[in-house]
């Protein structure tokens, strides 16, 4: 039976080695805390975070996520040990756009498993308000045998106050690096989708779960898993009802100049949403057929993309529950090993030999069960993108799908862009849209410093400049193609000229608001005027007059496209960028850097924080994204305008040709 725990009640542990599952309603940072039999921790070595996410006998995730597994080997700590401390933390304001206080998400879920899965006790952290961290449960000695402890000991000061209380004396300095880590990681995060209610979940009928255990396979709960969230909540990230707006209260540009805020789109309306299309009626003994845009939502679009997040989180649980299953099959293929091992009577004859087998038979046959529940969940998975890919609007489709061919310059903002495909080792037969919420709340990063693939080529440095260039074109033109013809402005900066091959679909069709601007005048006057633009548009806010702004000013979105930095960047103009990589998304100014790291690496950590800032891309296949749910690193793969296509200098052409009408 599974011990239900309420703050301050304790529960015996029979295990040594167990493991922690976490689930939270948004990415949480999770860590493990050692101190002594007074409960002071002795030093930063006792702490396992994402920082330093392994210590003896404790393994905590690199990444923070909205389900987290950590590891814990009771026989491995030292006889100065006496508590173990499960800590969880939101990431600090300047760390990610997440909530402040846990008080404003669901209350975080913490059950301890024995490696074979069986849940020991579980833990519902309620009546946390103000606070941003908080004590969990503890693991702790009382005459010579560990118990489990529920604590939900919050704190409003967040980590460092928490690790203060435990007695750390560097507590500052330990939270500082901490929220360092988690920013890291989240620079790498894949956006969350946003929280399915239950009448908002995808409905696959007959169809086996993603997720889950088949009954013959892996024990209910093994190690691993991802569980339902507890109550029928969501267990997706945090997400947003709809586009945010650009300029604040404003949810189109003409907003800005008195006009009516419009609120049709993605559909605020007082009657209930359509119901989805239903799915074809399935054979019998065989799943439903898949059907595009089966999840809720306001329109064929809003389906779409709530069905596109679907089948990535789908895909992300069920990897997490195979990956599961094969840890807790070799672990236990090594228990019986190791019994065997330690058993003399077993080294003499072929008994040993005969445990051997016997243990590395087990262990394939729940390897192989795990495999073919993956390989089921996949198909599956496979069958419904070949139906939903056809018929993704041009804003979600890649640039070989045909839509791209009736292309017409939209009249609304759609809810998301496509800025690639994900997918995880275990799957390569299924590629997931890697759709980002409109308008933009975070800069763009190509990175041009990468030099090897996944697949062992090896790229020079010339070759990684001219692709990471043709990516951000890529990308740029998928912006204008998207918004409408007076909604969205690209400016370049392209200092030594190096971009000029690669920014010709953009000024040969004349949708860049000017030439690119070169050298270190050009890049001076471009800046000024953004960031007078950011300064003017503050101000209007701030005073409470959006229709206050100048004559003729563009109300349009922003872009500025910097390539060959630091090329002709000196420190004011460094100092500008990182002004407008804050200031600039809230009303309306992007940017979209391609650069190497390693190359501005003379600023030093001056521009660390603009490149957390920024979500990085990579103009080849990449495992460097995460998801907000258990921390897979996901590969990113750019997209890719086909061989000898003109399909983007077609749908530029158009652009330009809506602008000039438009402006008559």
């Amino acid at each position: 039976m599974t011990a239900e725990l309420v703050r301050g009640q304790n529960h015996p542990l029979s295990q040594s080695r167990l493991e922690i599952r976490i689930s939270a309603g948004t990415p949480v940072a999770a860590a493990a805390a050692l101190s002594d039999e007074n409960g002071r921790i002795h030093g930063t070595e006792w702490v396992a975070h994402p920082g330093a996410p392994v210590q003896p006998g404790l393994e905590v995730s690199r990444q923070a996520a909205a389900d987290h597994r950590l590891a814990v080997d009771l026989d491995a700590m030292t006889e100065a040990v006496h508590r173990v401390s499960v800590l969880l933390a939101l990431p600090a304001p300047n760390g990610g756009a997440g909530p402040a206080r846990f008080g404003a998400v669901a209350a975080p879920f913490v059950a301890v498993t024995g490696l074979d899965g069986t849940e020991v006790a579980s833990y519902t952290i309620t009546g946390l308000d103000l606070e941003s961290a908080v004590v969990a449960l503890e693991l702790y000695r009382r005459q010579g045998a560990w118990k489990v402890r529920a604590v939900g000991q919050g704190y409003a000061g967040g980590l460092a106050e928490l690790l203060a209380d435990q007695g750390l004396s560097e507590a500052a300095q330990l939270a500082a690096g901490i929220d360092e880590a988690v920013a890291r990681g989240l620079a790498r995060s894949v956006q969350a989708p946003p929280p399915r209610t239950s009448e908002g979940d995808r409905s696959r009928q007959a169809a086996a779960p993603a997720v889950g255990h088949d009954q013959g396979s892996v024990p209910q709960g093994a190690p691993g898993s991802v569980p339902p969230a507890y109550g029928g909540q969501p267990s997706g990230g945090q997400g947003q009802g709809g586009p945010q707006p650009a300029y604040g209260a404003a949810t189109d540009p003409h907003a800005a100049s008195g006009g009516p805020v419009n609120y049709s789109h993605p559909g605020r309306q007082t009657s209930a949403p359509p119901p989805p299309p239903a799915a074809p009626p399935a054979r019998p003994g065989q799943p439903a057929q898949p059907v595009a845009g089966d999840a809720t939502g306001w329109s064929m679009e809003e389906r779409l993309y709530n069905q596109v997040w679907g089948m990535f989180e789908d895909l992300a649980r069920t990897a997490a529950a195979y990956r599961s299953a094969v840890d807790f099959a070799e672990s236990r293929m090594d228990k019986e090993l190791e019994q065997a091992l330690s058993d003399p009577r077993s080294r003499i004859g072929g008994q040993g030999d005969a445990a051997r087998e016997a243990a590395r038979a087990r262990y394939s046959q729940l390897v192989d069960q795990a495999r073919a529940s993956l390989d089921r969940d996949v198909a599956q998975l496979v069958a419904e993108s070949q139906v939903v890919e056809p018929a993704l609007p041009p804003a979600f489709a890649r640039w070989d799908n045909p839509c791209w061919h009736a292309y017409r310059v939209p009249m609304e903002i759609p809810m998301a862009l496509r800025l690639g495909d994900l997918r995880l080792p275990e799957a390569e037969a299924i590629r997931i849209p890697m759709l980002l919420r409109l308008p933009l709340e975070r800069g763009l990063w190509i990175d041009s410093g990468r030099t090897d693939s996944l697949d062992g080529t090896f790229t020079d440095s010339h070759d990684m400049r001219r692709l990471a260039m043709d990516t951000a074109v890529a990308h740029a033109a998928r912006l204008l193609a998207v918004y409408p013809a007076d909604e969205f402005t690209v400016h370049v900066v392209d200092p030594a000229g190096s971009g000029a091959q690669a920014l010709a679909p953009l000024s040969q069709t004349g949708v860049l608001a000017g030439p690119p601007a070169q050298g270190a005048a050009g890049v001076t006057e471009v800046l000024a005027r953004l960031i007078q633009r950011v300064d003017l548009v503050q101000m209007a806010l701030r005073g409470g007059a959006p229709d206050a702004l100048p004559p003729g000013f563009d109300t349009a979105q922003q872009l500025l496209i910097v390539n060959d930095f630091p090329h002709g960047f000196d420190d004011r103009a460094v100092n500008q960028l990182r002004y407008l990589v804050d200031e600039g998304p809230a009303v309306g100014v992007h940017l979209m850097m391609v650069a190497d790291r390693e190359e501005s690496a003379g600023y030093g950590p001056l521009l660390d924080p603009l490149w957390r800032a920024l979500l990085r891309l990579t103009p080849v296949p990449d495992d460097h994204l995460a998801d907000p749910w258990v921390g897979h690193a996901w590969t990113y793969e750019p997209p890719t305008v086909p061989n000898g296509s003109e399909v983007l200098r077609q749908v530029l052409t158009k652009v330009a040709e809506a602008r000039r009408t438009w402006n008559r």
